[in-house]
């Protein structure tokens, strides 16, 4: 029991891994601010595409010519 205390007081006092555990944390924070400024932006921006999609829906397109207009200059 003595062994196995002394080796955790050991591992706990050791510094090797000390960046490699700060920089893991830093990049999970900023990957976990991204995702919140994304969901803040995607629930702001939600209605008004889906009223710009139906207006699109509402458009009727035109053509600037006939099919019969474009054989002519074909042949």
């Amino acid at each position: 029991m003595n062994k196995l205390i002394f080796n955790l007081k050991k591992v706990l006092r050791a510094e090797d891994g000390a960046v490699t555990v700060d920089w893991v944390v830093l990049t999970a924070s900023l990957v976990a601010l991204g995702f919140m400024a994304t969901a803040m932006i995607w629930t702001q921006t939600a209605g008004t595409s889906g009223k710009i999609a139906k207006y699109i829906d509402k458009q009727e397109v035109t053509p600037a010519f006939t099919a019969d207009e474009l054989a002519d200059d074909e042949g």
